[in-house]
């Protein structure tokens, strides 16, 4: 079964919690703090698998969790860091998130693509010893990772997309010039999922070729499949656009190439700007005056138009190098940039959360929007530390710092931010 859209939910591991311990030996009194860190949670990788072809095992399975990392020990033991999970996915999956349609990553190609990070492990309290401060009998919590309920979108990378109607040869044509076995036959929707094959012209010269079904008129409405795998054509770098010339099925291969044209105008303007070879399949069976008309038009269009009879290759060799040439003159296959993420403009008063004092140093807890936000921000860029810092007076928790008795120069913990206060 071919799938090309799923939904997943993404988290990864939690941070594990500081340790508070106290160094405890025979011989030696008030040995101190000697509480070990939290291990940093387990992050989450997507990786592009060239074996995969759909995202039909998500519908199977929708949920990932990497692990957690492990607490701290006494002996200034650290825990375990959670191990990273590997998600893979066809390449050129697209992947947005859910809730707001921003686009997280585009896996096109061979590096992981880091979607989830795991949470810091907390400190233990030997971080907090200080020369007034010597037993300190606290010690941070590990911090949640990071969790997204995503949209995987396949858009096939291929170089070369095939257009036409239903039944024009498009198959016949892939199973000739490439190692692809498409099923072919004489009747419509022959090919009901994307086919893709790599054309080899040479020594280390190579494209890829996808045939596109179910293209017919209102397919960006919906009519056929051609609603379904419209988005495979999107990052193709040009287009073969196949028509029967004989009008074997009592259509007009003219108005054919203009209903086609239409729809991926609909469905997506900037595909009418991608370069497009015309072919006339199945010239075996056309009359010598339709052939001649396509000719005329498409030289009188100054459009690049080749004839063939697939299932015999008459003509394919001609078009396989025209596309070559195209091919080498166009840029690579369109790669997509992840969107920038896009903090709340303003935040409502009366968010949750909760402060707590311990031995002079005071922590926010409890305030899973606060951390969103604290991710989203580069604390050493002046803007959007000042917007930071509004967001702490307008949500409340500055007042709440203050009525638990703050004063000037007390640290302030904020996950794994930290901050002395200023009036």
């Amino acid at each position: 079964m071919f799938v090309d859209k799923a939904k997943v939910k993404l988290t990864a591991g939690k941070g594990g919690d500081g340790c508070v311990a106290f160094h405890r030996e025979k011989y030696i009194a008030s040995g101190g703090p000697s509480g070990g860190d939290g291990g940093d949670g387990g992050s989450i990788y997507l990786l592009a698998d060239d074996g995969l072809s759909t995202l039909a095992d998500f519908r199977y399975k929708r949920k990932y969790k990497a692990p957690d990392g492990a607490p701290g020990d006494g002996g200034r033991r650290n825990g375990k860091k959670g191990e990273p999970l590997t998600v893979r996915v066809p390449r050129g999956t697209l992947v947005r998130d859910a809730a707001t349609g921003a686009l997280l990553a585009d896996v096109s190609g061979d590096a992981p693509v880091l979607l989830c990070k795991g949470g810091r492990g907390g400190w233990g309290n030997t971080h907090f010893a200080t020369p007034t401060r010597q037993t300190p009998r606290f010690a941070k919590p590990g911090i949640p990772g990071e969790s997204v309920e995503a949209e995987l979108e396949l858009k096939l990378l291929a170089d070369v997309g095939l257009l036409g109607f239903p039944n024009v040869g498009k198959s016949s044509f892939l199973s000739v010039v490439s190692e692809a076995k498409p099923i072919v036959g004489d009747y419509h929707f022959t090919t009901v999922t994307p086919v893709l094959g790599v054309v080899r012209m040479g020594e280390g010269q190579s494209f890829v070729m996808a045939d596109i079904p179910g293209l017919i008129e209102g397919a960006a409405e919906g009519a056929g499949l051609g609603h379904q795998f419209l988005r495979h054509v999107e990052r193709c770098r040009m287009l073969i656009h196949i028509l029967d010339a004989a009008g074997s099925e009592d259509r007009d291969p003219l108005e054919d190439y203009a209903k086609i044209n239409s729809e991926l105008a609909h469905y997506l303007p900037e595909l009418m700007d991608v370069p497009q070879i015309i072919v006339g399949n199945k010239i075996d069976l056309a009359a010598p005056e339709q052939l001649e008309r396509l000719r005329a038009f498409f030289a009188d269009k100054g459009l690049p138009y080749y004839e063939m009879c697939a299932p015999i290759a008459e003509g394919t060799r001609d078009v396989v190098n025209a596309a070559a040439a195209m091919l080498a003159s166009l840029p690579p296959i369109k790669r997509y940039e992840a969107d920038r993420p896009q903090l709340p403009t303003e935040v409502k008063a009366g968010q949750r959360f909760t402060v707590r004092e311990e031995e002079g140093i005071y922590f926010v807890e409890e305030a899973d929007w606060l951390l969103r936000i604290l991710q989203g921000c580069d604390i050493d860029d002046y803007e959007s530390l000042q917007y930071f810092q509004r967001v702490l007076q307008s949500s409340g928790i500055i007042d709440a710092l203050e009525k638990a008795g703050i004063a000037e120069g007390d640290t302030v913990v904020v996950y794994d931010f930290e901050f002395d206060y200023v009036r």
